[in-house]
């Protein structure tokens, strides 16, 4: 039987779930499961996986959200396409590769200021609550969470995200498009970080962080620096 029954296309707004529909679903749903206990490369835990209204009935649909939701992999049905981005935003089309060297922490005595004043395209979402694992958080502009972010849950803003206390779930800053967005917490040990178009994953033996740290993308990379709340 061919491997490639299910492909998953990487985009700039995530990952999509892509397979011949002339394939009977038991078939399609057998693969998906063959590469999660395989634990293929696209399906970290806190990942998100997409795929475009009409294709499954709705108890399909809710198999393979069970079955992803096993594995700690997040399935969403949503049309995929890019939404609509402010003038200001800044949109590369030519994403950076999980890598370690993409999570270098970069240690600094920075203190600058930690929040931007959101403006009226990017009013701020206040969540005062921890994001468990399994819930997703979205918003067109920034988000402030007041609690942690575990593993397996997912923090999506068109803007910034300030996570005050540990986060360990996805986090993707600048959704849209926006390569000026950042992402900052009281101890930053996500799953995965986004930036814009960017993507970063810790290293296996990456250290606990000993306070409050800054991710944004500086010369094309997604970097890690030391704040001060």
């Amino acid at each position: 039987m061919s491997e490639d029954i299910v492909k998953l296309k990487g985009s700039t707004f995530g990952i999509q779930l892509v397979f011949d529909r002339k394939v009977d679903f038991s078939v399609v749903k057998d693969d998906i499961r063959k590469k999660l206990e395989s634990g293929s490369k696209f399906f970290k835990r806190g990942t998100v996986i997409s795929i475009e209204p009409g294709i499954l009935t709705q108890s399909e649909e809710d198999e393979l959200r069970k079955l992803f939701h096993q594995h700690a992999v997040l399935f969403r049905v949503e049309k995929i396409e890019s939404p609509r981005i402010p003038k200001r935003a800044i949109m590369n089309k030519s994403p950076q590769p999980n890598s370690d060297d993409a999570y270098k922490r970069a240690r600094t005595d920075n203190a600058g200021q930690l929040i931007k004043k959101p403006s009226e395209e990017q009013k701020m979402m206040v969540i005062n609550r921890t994001v468990r694992g399994g819930q997703e958080i979205n918003s067109t502009g920034s988000i402030l969470v007041i609690g942690n972010v575990n593993p397996g849950a997912q923090i999506i803003a068109g803007g910034s995200i300030d996570v005050r206390g540990v986060c360990r779930g996805l986090v993707h800053a600048g959704a849209y498009g926006d390569s000026t967005a950042f992402i900052i917490a009281d101890k930053l040990m996500p799953t995965q970080i986004r930036i814009a178009d960017r993507i970063a994953q810790p290293p296996e033996d990456a250290e606990s962080p000993t306070g409050a740290e800054k991710a944004s993308i500086q010369n094309g990379r997604i970097i890690i620096e030391t704040v001060e709340r």
